[in-house]
């Protein structure tokens, strides 16, 4: 069996990406979202393994000094990591393992694993940006500028992905990641069974009779 494949999806602010993914893994099989740990407490309605893995901060850095993660960061204080051994074992089973991080994570996953695919959403411009951000009347101005600036710093690293669309349209944009992952599975190197058995019919044939 061939493994999977790590595909690493980023995106600004307010480009869409968290609805995107949600649509991608309900209607993509064999796609798995990896599950990051972090050192934050359980907001209410969140579960254990299944929006993070709760530890402390003494766990966390037990596992960055074995080398457990892929990638992490500390963010507002607070840590944030993919594990191996969340990714591995997946990918050891020929599912595709599906990554949300930012650009700084999406750099360190390529460090380790250059085989990866890197995928930006860009929103369709930053007045439109500005508008879903203040539609969702969560941030003050001090925050909304910080959310802006830190999408310009976002969107000039998109030139270090593989793959990059547009969110204007939600379907077209979900067709888009859709037509990336049929892609990376229909390469020769994870040729499926079937196709496997079709190319050794044509190996092991001596020759055609024509009539």
């Amino acid at each position: 069996m061939s493994k999977g494949d790590i595909f690493v999806v980023s995106a600004p602010s307010g480009a869409g990406k968290t609805t995107l993914i949600r649509r991608l893994l309900s209607e993509v099989q064999g796609l798995r979202f990896s599950v990051s740990h972090t050192t934050r407490r359980p907001r209410p309605g969140e579960a254990e393994g299944v929006d993070y893995h709760f530890v402390d901060r003494t766990q966390f850095d037990a596992m960055i000094a074995k080398g457990h993660f892929l990638e992490w960061a500390d963010v507002y204080s607070k840590r944030y990591g993919t594990s191996m051994g969340e990714v591995d074992p997946a990918l050891a089973k020929g599912e595709d393992v599906l990554l949300d991080l930012d650009t700084q994570g999406a750099a360190s996953v390529r460090r380790l694993r250059p085989e990866a695919v890197l995928i930006f959403i860009l929103p369709p411009g930053l007045q439109v940006l500005r508008e879903r951000l203040s539609g969702r009347a969560q941030d003050d101005p001090d925050q909304m500028a910080k959310r802006l600036d830190a999408a310009r710093k976002e969107v000039a690293a998109w030139g270090r992905y593989d793959y990059c669309l547009v969110n204007d349209s939600l379907e077209r944009a979900l067709r888009d990641l859709q037509a990336i992952i049929r892609a990376r599975r229909l390469r020769r190197e994870r040729a499926s069974d079937q196709i496997s058995e079709i190319v050794s019919g044509f190996e092991t044939t001596g020759g055609f009779q024509i009539r």
